[in-house]
Formats: C-alpha cells, structure tokens, sequence
C-alpha cells in the first residue's frame, strides 16, 4: 500500500467528529480510534512496513505499550523477523506480575512503536520501563503525531521521535 492510501484507509477507517477527552485530559473535536485502524488486516501490514523502514542494524528488539502498541509491535516483528515485548501499563496483580511481556534484556536497543501520539505521556511511561530494565530506546516512532506536544515532550525526555503521518496529513488542520 502506498502512502496516499494509507493516508485515505485510516482517514476514511478511523477518523471521528465530536467531543472527546483524550488519554491526555485534553478535549478534541476529532477522534483518530487506532483500534479501527490497527484491527484492519491491510492497514495493519502497511503500518508493519511503515515502522519497519525506522529499524536500524543495531536495533535488536521491538517493543510496543498495551494495548495499542501491541499489535503494531506485531506487525512490525513480522515484517523485520526481530523479536518484540508488550510494554504493561500496570503491572497485573496474578501470575507473573511482570511490566513486561517477552524477553527483554539489559544492552537491548529498542524500537518502541506508537500508534497515537498527543502528549507522549503513554509512551514515555513505556520509555522508562525499557531503560530502567538497562535496555536503550533507540527511537520511538509513533502512527500519527497530533502535533499537541508529544514530540516535544518526548525529545525534552531525551528520545528521538518520529511519526509515519501527522494529523496534517490526514487533512486535519485545527
């Protein structure tokens, strides 16, 4: 799928207007519900290609936040054949307990996937997780930037950051 319609698939999958609170506590006209978009086969592939053209020869793992990251970790796994970890946002109260969900261990360089950045506050969470863990995020790059200070916050943090499209991309101008 190329970028125009990949554009014109998650606009047209995921895109709502109306009132909305974001994650953030920020209120929005518009709605971009990844979980539309990331639960659509084609889509899902081409994001898997998308992320993947941000991996690096010294990135040794994946890594994406629950839940939405989960599947584009996924995906991104299955298009690089590299190994990926599901990022908790709470640690679960039975069984292992763990904040995170597969292997990931100290001197890992890590590509942490996004799907709606706004904030960065999610995803920063996930950041220090990774390196708490003595692993490196090497990049976190994010579906879609809404341009309200994510990647600010995110580089203020220290990390890279970069998105497959922003919201002006989609057409959305407020």
């Amino acid at each position: 799928m190329n970028r125009k319609e990949l554009i014109r698939r998650i606009k047209e999958t995921a895109y709502l207007e109306g009132d909305f609170t974001l994650r953030s506590g920020k209120k929005s006209r518009y709605y971009l519900d990844k979980y539309l978009f990331e639960t659509c086969p084609d889509i899902l592939k081409a994001l898997g290609a998308e992320f993947a053209r941000h991996m690096t020869d010294d990135v040794t793992l994946i890594a994406g936040a629950e839940l939405g990251g989960v599947a584009l970790a996924a995906a991104t796994a299955m298009k690089t054949g590299k190994n990926w970890v599901i990022i908790r946002n709470s640690k679960k109260g039975y069984g292992t307990g763990k904040m995170v969900e597969g292997v990931l261990k100290a001197g890992d360089v890590v590509l942490l996937v996004e799907d709606i950045a706004t904030t960065g506050g999610q995803v920063l969470e996930a950041a220090k997780i990774i390196t708490d863990a003595g692993a490196t995020v090497k990049k976190i790059v994010a579906v879609i930037d809404r341009k309200q200070g994510a990647g600010e916050n995110i580089a203020g943090a220290g990390y890279v950051f970069e998105s497959i499209l922003t919201k002006h991309d989609l057409g959305i101008t407020d």
